[in-house]
């Protein structure tokens, strides 16, 4: 059973790691090397862990995290992220969740849902001049879900680059899910988008998939009914943003803050988890 992840309330303290979600990251992390040298004793994973996720729901500087609360240094967390991303933790940890969903029938493969929102001040190699904000610099966070807004695949682009170029990479991106008698899943049936994917290039890449495109058209009046599906996607994208690591992009390095949308997708595929308790 999932129930109780979190230690104590879950408003007050997320970041506090209950047994059960540590029994699920701990076998998909990276074996730490034996020390060589003496030193300082190594911090535990799971008090890293308590520490990625202070600053992940917080939004606070590493430099600024609290060491009385036993995190350790911002480094060392900053690090132990940075390590743990590498070696795709939050890639695997994703698929697990996405299996036992999938092993309860909790997957909607009927429809899936993309859209392609922007955090606020982004730095860093993956962003660029946004053509709908006026060249400033940005990024883009490209989410798909399920037909129930379980996020499937996320990626990071620079905010110049067109929403409809990362349609294709982020189909691609879904992992093939088992859990069920049978081959792996990994493609819905029909997927709905807004007119920022209208292209009949991708429409017929996206046939090919075997996947029905219903994306709305440029030029014609608001009214398409495509908001009845597609509100799903925007509590996600909604859910990733409250996390505040994640509504201003303050991490230079991409692979920083790549690692922050990985774990915040897999806190939010997790609730859909603690449901089926």
């Amino acid at each position: 059973m999932l129930v109780g992840l979190f230690v104590g309330k879950r408003e007050s303290r997320p970041w506090v790691v209950s047994d059960e979600l540590w029994s699920l990251i701990e076998p998909l992390r990276p074996i730490p090397a034996p020390k060589v040298v003496q030193g300082r004793p190594r911090v535990p994973d799971r008090k890293a862990l308590c520490g990625i996720l202070f600053v992940l729901h917080t939004g606070i500087q590493w430099e600024y995290l609290p060491q009385e609360l036993g995190f350790g240094s911002g480094m060392t967390c900053w690090r132990r992220l940075a390590a743990w991303n590498e070696a795709g933790v939050w890639d695997r940890l994703h698929l697990v969740l996405l299996t036992r969903l999938r092993a309860a029938k909790q997957i909607d493969w009927s429809r899936a849902v993309i859209d392609s929102p922007r955090p606020g001040r982004p730095q860093g190699p993956k962003s660029g001049p946004s053509p709908v904000d006026r060249a400033r610099p940005g990024s883009k966070h490209h989410v798909l879900v399920d037909g129930h807004g379980i996020p499937l695949a996320v990626s990071l682009t620079g905010g110049n680059r067109n929403d409809i170029t990362q349609l294709i990479p982020l189909l691609e991106k879904v992992p093939a899910v088992a859990g069920l008698v049978g081959r792996p899943r990994r493609r819905p049936d029909t997927l709905y988008a807004d007119r920022g994917y209208d292209h009949d290039k991708y429409r017929r890449l996206v046939w090919e998939r075997g996947i029905k495109p219903v994306i709305a058209r440029r030029g014609v009046a608001h009214g398409s009914g495509l908001g009845v599906h597609r509100w799903v996607v925007e509590r996600t994208i909604a859910w990733l943003h409250g996390f505040r690591r994640l509504r201003i992009r303050w991490e230079r390095r991409d692979d920083i803050h790549e690692a922050f949308l990985g774990l915040a997708t897999c806190l939010i595929t997790l609730r859909h988890v603690q449901r089926l308790c």
